[in-house]
């Protein structure tokens, strides 16, 4: 089984050489090399150059290694999608999914082989879509839902606070819909850059709603993002403690155990299986 960490996912502006070359010594799981919201209209073909030389010159380690592209309805879209879809990155990230007709769009561009998707839920439609986008995501080869959260609350018209309420029904819809589809799910991004409590609570929060990570905007907030997500040394403890329990032979063939007076079952032995092979 191949466990890919996306705790900490950076985007960086694809129009910035020295943040790109920042990144490859930045201690996150994924780079998002961003053509779209970082990029002014003016930079857009001069950036999207500059990624694909970038891409091909490698150097970015095991992160993994995404290029957000311009909405495929905008001028540059199709461009994008174009340059981008044979360079070697890992996948692409699809902007404003809001139905399925966007994910085969996208498929079609980037080509049967071409990289993965990962499609930003960011309008009201994308939230109502959520159903038919699990359903397709292996037909689209999705591989990871990411929140939008500040296009999101704008199209909603909604003023999410310190503790987000009016997006929680929609940021748990997200998780659902990646775990119906056995894909992962990143949660959007904290714009308080320097309010580290903000951070940790959005972390917090993100992780106890069933994100995999948390999409970032600067990399100040690396740290408190992989602090939040990710198995605790509590929680690596009860792992261990439930694998070796159903390696006693006794237990072989039962499929629930008791453990410090708690009945746990195989299901809870793979769960505990993947948070190690995880850690």
């Amino acid at each position: 089984m191949t466990i890919r960490r996306r705790r900490t996912a950076l985007y960086m502006p694809a129009s910035n050489a020295r943040a790109i070359a920042k990144a490859r010594t930045l201690a996150c799981d994924v780079v998002i090399l961003d053509l779209e919201d970082a990029v002014a209209p003016e930079e857009k073909a001069r950036a999207r150059d500059r990624v694909v030389a970038e891409v091909g010159a490698g150097g970015f380690g095991t992160r993994e290694l995404v290029v957000r592209i311009n909405g495929l309805d905008t001028q540059w879209g199709m461009d994008d999608a174009a340059a981008v879809r044979a360079i070697g990155a890992d996948a692409v990230l699809v902007p404003k999914v809001s139905g399925v007709d966007d994910l085969m769009a996208a498929r079609a561009v980037l080509g049967e082989d071409g990289p993965a998707i990962w499609a930003m839920i960011e309008t009201c439609a994308g939230i109502l879509a959520l159903p038919a986008l699990s359903a397709a995501a292996n037909a689209a080869r999705l591989a990871v839902m990411v929140a939008g959260t500040n296009d999101l609350a704008k199209e909603m018209r909604c003023r999410p606070g310190a503790d987000r309420m009016p997006l929680v029904p929609a940021l748990a819809g997200i998780v659902m819909a990646a775990r119906a589809a056995g894909i992962a799910a990143l949660d959007g991004v904290c714009n308080a850059i320097d309010a580290p409590d903000r951070l940790a609570a959005e972390c917090a929060q993100g992780a106890m709603l069933g994100f995999d990570g948390k999409t970032l905007i600067h990399p100040a907030q690396i740290g408190a993002a992989e602090a939040a997500f990710g198995p605790s040394a509590e929680e690596l403890a009860w792992a261990r403690a439930v694998i070796a329990a159903f390696a006693v032979p006794d237990a072989a063939d039962k499929g629930a155990i008791r453990l410090d007076g708690q009945m746990v079952e195989r299901l809870h032995l793979a769960e505990a299986e993947a948070m190690v092979a995880e850690a």
